[in-house]
């Protein structure tokens, strides 16, 4: 009898005429079997059927009593027992559920909480469904005219410091704050603590000279105004504390965390004044004064705030699983499906310019720590002023899967947990994010990821549709260089990644890693349209120390820098890939070092504009003992490699085509691509971005393999 087919962790796999896949699957594996055993497991099925029959209705009669409902429409002096006598609180149902040790909580209806839901150990085996709402939000009434098209709403919270928020939500849709410009953005005009070519550009500074007009010093409450300054790979929010009118100095409360200039350039940063009173001059827009604890906000034509649902996000958490790993006390078996999650609320601490590298900083909206075995599925993830879903310390074998992240201020879900220094209970490992989408993340924060594995390992990133964030779409790893890694064996497989970065920040990939990450694959993704600010809009970017990392089998184009980048590593092997269609360059390397950085074979580099092969592509060998007794220097190689590859641009000639600084036949004669050659590898229609081969293709006839497309999500 033939093997059980494994499928991103699990065991079994269950034929589900949802997935057209498993279809094939079983097909295959029937075709495997012989007539005799195909009987045997037929009237076995037959047989079970038959005698659990019974069974299974008179469990279900039971168990339909098992279920606590909760409905906003209910009361909470109910039992709960049935739909007619829900209770009307997340809260009163789980405690009715815990005391009466029921399992099954239907949540119907929108449930508006202002604490997290906490679920500890006890609470294990839970099940969460019933196409409810939880739902973080307050709504704000008592609107009244102000003047010039603008409304006003009174909020004693606010007045008291109870309660601050950055996002207001019209019916769903997300409205923003009065900024100056209404488009586009200013530009720093001086940097008085440095730029790049005199301080390092990390240096955290507290203050920049702004150009006449761009900022006044006669704003109203000048203490509640922000500046969003965009540069390198961050957005930092930082709140004003003085203006200097006549040196035209801008200071604020505390320090960015970089030069005030546009990326490693001496040109002023990109910048923007938000929550300024006087900015409030164009319908959609608000500004909160917290002083008076009054919203103001400029409807549109169409928008009677009498008649109109205005809330805010209050909840700063909507969910908790609290484990205690290093107790060994878990949380396990819980499952959520088919329950949306909107609205939480977050505001960056002082002190925090946000300068974290993907927005690490910013807290999620549901968090698992010391989590085990949970589940959710055909969940929905909206409007949150935070990450969406964050896996801690000491979670394993979690999955979110078939789920819906959309409007984010930050990213949809980090996993994140010890590192390869602490204990192994706080280890986050071998965790499933199988089949979802992610849709507009980074709204406010957009130098957030899409999903980005930091400390962990062993998890499986597969079949998710991701797009419209303005940073990373898949991130991996989390040590900096060859510094000791706790990252490997993660899996990123057959997600469809698109429209990212936007133009907005520079250093950025479809899927980027970072550091040493063994057994760590790279495969079967589709990587397109990636746009950067200055530099660094890639489509598969192996950054700092990226080490021991398969990349094969992924479709990349039109990338506004190279569809491949490393800037620093070892041991990466990039095969059968294509890379298509990059605007400057196609592929790209920035430092060479002292051992083998990358083995680039049989893959299809395919251009009509840019160069080639960008910066580091030199001579330099090293000299290794290839064993103890050998001395040093016996034995040389090259740092990097490049064979067995098909290279095509329809508007050059052969003899045009520049390979590092030289012609084809220079780099063959320095050793590189003794096999490859430049040739039309017969893409089906590359003008309408479809890349499967032809069957005559030539790169077919030299072992490339087709790369199958059939797993992505989002296609049309």
């Amino acid at each position: 009898m033939p093997q059980a087919l494994p499928l991103y962790g699990v065991k079994t796999y269950i034929y589900d005429r949802r997935k057209p896949n498993s279809r094939k699957i079983m097909k295959k594996i029937f075709t495997n079997w012989n007539s005799r055993q195909l009987f045997n497991v037929v009237v076995l099925f037959y047989m079970t059927a038959v005698f659990f029959g019974t069974f299974f209705v008179s469990v279900q009669k039971v168990s339909a009593q098992d279920v606590l409902f909760v409905s906003p429409n209910g009361n909470d002096g109910n039992d709960g027992l049935s739909e007619q006598k829900s209770v009307a609180t997340i809260a009163k149902g789980l405690e009715i559920a815990r005391a009466k040790k029921m399992k099954r909580i239907a949540i119907q209806g929108r449930n508006r909480i202002e604490q997290p839901i906490i679920l500890s150990p006890d609470d294990s085996g839970m099940r969460f469904f019933g196409n409810g709402i939880i739902d973080g939000s307050r709504v704000i009434t008592d609107w009244k005219p102000y003047k010039n098209g603008i409304w006003q709403a009174e909020i004693p919270e606010t007045k008291s410091g109870e309660w601050s928020f950055r996002q207001i939500y019209i019916n769903g849709q997300l409205r923003h704050r009065a900024k100056t410009p209404n488009e586009g953005f200013y530009r720093v005009a001086g940097c008085p603590e440095g730029t790049p070519k005199t301080v390092n550009y990390h240096t955290d500074c507290r203050s920049f000279e702004f150009k006449s007009g761009d900022i006044d010093p006669n704003w109203k409450n000048l203490n509640e105004i922000n500046v969003v300054v965009y540069y390198f790979w961050s957005d930092n929010h930082l709140p004003i504390e003085s203006v200097d009118a006549e040196k035209k100095i801008v200071r604020f409360k505390h320090k960015g965390g970089k030069t005030f200039t546009d990326d490693f350039s001496e040109e002023g940063a990109r910048y923007f004044v938000e929550n300024l009173f006087e900015a409030l001059d164009q319908p959609g827009e608000w500004y909160l004064n917290k002083t008076e604890g009054i919203l103001y906000y400029m409807p549109f034509e169409n928008e009677d705030l009498t008649k109109t649902e205005v809330v805010a996000p209050y909840a700063k958490g909507l969910l908790q699983l609290n484990g205690d790993p290093l107790k060994g006390q878990f949380v396990k078996n819980i499952q959520f499906e088919n329950i949306t999650f909107q609205y939480c609320n977050f505001e960056l601490p002082a002190g925090n310019a946000n300068d974290q590298q993907g927005s690490s900083s910013v807290v999620a909206a549901i968090n698992l720590t010391g989590a085990q075995n949970n589940q959710f599925s055909q969940c929905t993830f909206s409007n949150f002023g935070t990450y969406g879903l964050e896996l801690k310390s000491g979670c394993s074998e979690n999955s979110v899967t078939d789920c819906r992240f959309e409007n984010l201020a930050a990213g949809a879900i980090r996993i994140n947990g010890g590192n390869a220094g602490s204990n192994p209970l706080t280890h986050t490992k071998n965790n499933r994010i199988i089949g979802n989408e992610i849709a507009h993340y980074g709204k406010v924060y957009p130098s957030a990821v899409g999903i980005i594995s930091q400390h962990s390992y062993g998890n499986v990133i597969a079949q998710n549709h991701i797009h419209h964030g303005y940073y990373t779409g898949v991130s991996i790893g989390w040590v900096w260089g060859y510094g000791r890694s706790i990252s490997r064996d993660n899996l990123v497989e057959s997600n469809h990644i698109h429209h990212i970065g936007q133009g907005l920040l520079s250093d950025m990939g479809g899927i980027y890693t970072l550091g040493v990450s063994y057994g760590t694959i790279i495969r079967n993704n589709l990587i397109h349209d990636i746009d950067a600010n200055k530099y660094g809009g890639w489509g598969i970017y192996n950054d700092e120390g990226s080490t021991g990392i398969l990349v094969e089998k992924n479709i990349v184009y039109n990338t506004k820098f190279a569809g491949y980048d490393m800037h620093y590593g070892k041991e990466i092997v990039i095969r059968n890939n294509i890379f298509a269609l990059g605007k400057i360059d196609q592929i790209n390397r920035t430092r060479g070092e002292n051992h083998t950085s990358l083995f680039f074979e049989n893959n299809i580099v395919y251009w009509k504009d840019g160069t080639l092969f960008s910066h580091d592509w030199n001579d330099k060998e090293y000299r290794y003992s290839v064993h103890p007794n050998q001395k040093e220097g016996e034995k040389r190689t090259r740092n990097f490699e490049s064979n067995w590859n098909i290279f095509y641009n329809p508007n050059q000639k052969t003899e045009e085509i520049k390979f590092g600084n030289g012609s084809f036949e220079a780099w063959q004669k320095r050793g590189y691509d003794q096999n490859s050659i430049i040739a039309d590898p017969l893409f089906v229609d590359p003008d309408h971005f479809n890349f499967q081969l032809k069957p005559e293709s030539p790169a077919l006839k030299r072992g490339f393999e087709q790369i199958d497309l059939k797993s992505i999500k989002g296609l049309p």
